[in-house]
C-alpha cells in the first residue's frame, strides 16, 4: 500500500510537494465514510482507499501523475534498458534560474509485506546524483543503503547489495541493479512497483494494447465482460478475432527494397487481432432475431474504449490489493459510471483486499460529503511564477467544516485550484479591428 508520493523540482513542480494517503484525524459528515474510505493498517497508521486531484487546465495535475510514472519506469528499466550514454527523462523546473539545473527528486513511502519502506534518489537528465533507502524492522527507521554519486554505502541488513557497487552506472539505479542480481528486498521491491499501475486513459496506444493482451489471457476475463455489462453500453459480451492477413501483391517494377520487405511480410502472414462487442439485432416488431458483432476501435464509442481499457487495470487491482493511477478518469464517461468507479474503491464490500485508487479530475459531482473525505480531496494549483502546489482539503489555510459543500465551494474558487478566465466581451470586434 502506498503511504505517501514526493516529487520536487520536476516539470512544472518547483519545490517539493507531497501526496499524502495517511487518513487524517478527523471526522466526515456520512460518519459512513471513515469506516468505508480509510483502511486501518494499525492502532498508529490508517490510509485512505482512494484521492482525487483537481485543478485548473496546466496547474500540474497530469504533471503529478508523469512523476509517479516517472519514478516507476527508472526503477523497473534503468539497470536493463539503458546504456552509459544514455539520458534520463528527468526534466527539471525551467522557469527558475535556481533549479534549471539542479536535480529533480522522487521519493515513496509504502507497506511491503508488513514492513515500511522509504525508497528514492535524485537525478538529472545525465546521472543519479543521491538515492536512499529506509525500512522500518520495528519501531524506528533503519538505513538500508545510501547513495552520493559514485559513492555508495550499503549497511549489514542488505548485504545483498555487497558487491555491486561497481556494477552501478551513473545513469542507472543501484536498487534497480541489485534486483538485476537477484537481492531479496531489491526484487520485492521492484515487484512492488510493478503492480503499481499507471493509466494516461486511451490516449496512449500502450493502455489499449495492454488490455487487450490482458483481456485474451487473463483469467479474469469473465470479470471484465460482467463490468462493461453493468454499465449499460448495450455490450452482451466481448470476444477476440484472429485473422490472418497475407499484404497486396507489388507490381513488377516495384522498388526492391520495397519487394522485399513485402516478401518477407507475405512469408510470415501478418495476424490481425481485433476485439468485438456483441449487441442484439431486432426486427420491425421490436424483437430480438440474432447478434451482431461491432469492431471496438471502429464502431464503439471513445467512451466505450476507454471502459475496456480501464476494466481490466480495475478489476486486476481490486482483486489482488495493488495501486491504481488514473489520469483525468472522467473523461469520455458519463459522470454516474466515474462515480460507480470510484465507489468500488471506497466499499468494503467490493474492496476487500484493500486497493487504492489515485485519480486526477474535473468532475465537480464527486465533491461530496457522501463520497469523499477533506483529505481525500486534493487540488493543484500553480503560482505567479508557473510552479505547481498541491494541497489536500484537509490541510488548506482555512478551516474547511465536515458539512461543507464542497462542490458549490470550489466552484466558488474557495479552496483556489480553478483557472482565472479574462474578459472574452470584446474578442471579436478586437479580431475584427486587427483584420
Amino acid at each position: 500500500m502506498l503511504i505517501e508520493f514526493s516529487v520536487g523540482n520536476y516539470r512544472s513542480f518547483k519545490d517539493e510537494v507531497t501526496l499524502s494517503m495517511v487518513a487524517a484525524n478527523l471526522t466526515s459528515k456520512n460518519k459512513e465514510l471513515d469506516t468505508s474510505n480509510v483502511i486501518a493498517v494499525d492502532q498508529k497508521l490508517s490510509l485512505l482507499t482512494s484521492a482525487a486531484i483537481y485543478g485548473a487546465n496546466a496547474s500540474g495535475k497530469s504533471n503529478l501523475i508523469a512523476a509517479i510514472r516517472f519514478m516507476r519506469t527508472f526503477v523497473l528499466s534503468s539497470s536493463r534498458e539503458t546504456q552509459i550514454t544514455d539520458t534520463i527523462a528527468a526534466e527539471p523546473f525551467r522557469l527558475s534560474t535556481a533549479t534549471e539545473h539542479e536535480p529533480a527528486t522522487f521519493e515513496m513511502v509504502f507497506l511491503l509485506q508488513g514492513t515500511k519502506y522509504r525508497y528514492g534518489f535524485a537525478t538529472t537528465t545525465k546521472r543519479v546524483v543521491d538515492e536512499w533507502l529506509y525500512y522500518v524492522p520495528t519501531t524506528r527507521e533503519a538505513l538500508l543503503f545510501e547513495r552520493k554519486l559514485d559513492t555508495i554505502e550499503v549497511k549489514g541488513n542488505f548485504k545483498e547489495g555487497r558487491g555491486l557497487e561497481e556494477r552501478t552506472r551513473p545513469n542507472a539505479l543501484f536498487l534497480s541493479v541489485v534486483a538485476q542480481f537477484n537481492g531479496q528486498v531489491a526484487t520485492q521491491i521492484l515487484r512492488w512497483f510493478q503492480r503499481l499501475n499507471v493509466s494516461f486513459g486511451i490516449s496512449e496506444t500502450h493502455d489499449m494494447l495492454n488490455a487487450l493482451t490482458r483481456f485474451e489471457n487473463e483469467t479474469l476475463r469473465p470479470n471484465i465482460v460482467s463490468f462493461v455489462q453493468q454499465l449499460d453500453l448495450g455490450i452482451s459480451d466481448i470476444h477476440i478475432q484472429r485473422s490472418t492477413m497475407k499484404p497486396p501483391k507489388l507490381p513488377h517494377d516495384a522498388p526492391e527494397d520495397i519487394r522485399l520487405f513485402f516478401d518477407n511480410l507475405e512469408k510470415a502472414e501478418a495476424e490481425q487481432i481485433s476485439i468485438l462487442t456483441r449487441h442484439r439485432k431486432y426486427n420491425e416488431n421490436n424483437e430480438p432475431v440474432e447478434w451482431i458483432d461491432f469492431e471496438l476501435d471502429e464502431d464503439e464509442s471513445e467512451g466505450t474504449q476507454k471502459i475496456f481499457a480501464l476494466a481490466y487495470p480495475i478489476i486486476h487491482t481490486l482483486r489482488y490489493g495493488t495501486i491504481l493511477v488514473i489520469d483525468e478518469i472522467d473523461a469520455r464517461l458519463h459522470p454516474l459510471i466515474t462515480c460507480e468507479i470510484i465507489k468500488l474503491f471506497n466499499s468494503v464490500a467490493t474492496n476487500p483486499h484493500k486497493a487504492q485508487l489515485i485519480f486526477t479530475t474535473h468532475d465537480t459531482n464527486l465533491l461530496s460529503t457522501d463520497m469523499l473525505r477533506r483529505d481525500q480531496i486534493w487540488f493543484t494549483e500553480k503560482t505567479r511564477q508557473g510552479a505547481s502546489q498541491l494541497y489536500s482539503l484537509a490541510e488548506y489555510k482555512y478551516n474547511v467544516r465536515n458539512d461543507a459543500a464542497f462542490e458549490k465551494n470550489y466552484i466558488e474558487g474557495r479552496y483556489g485550484a480553478i483557472p482565472f478566465i479574462g474578459d472574452f466581451s470584446h474578442l471579436l470586434s478586437e479580431a475584427a479591428n486587427n483584420g
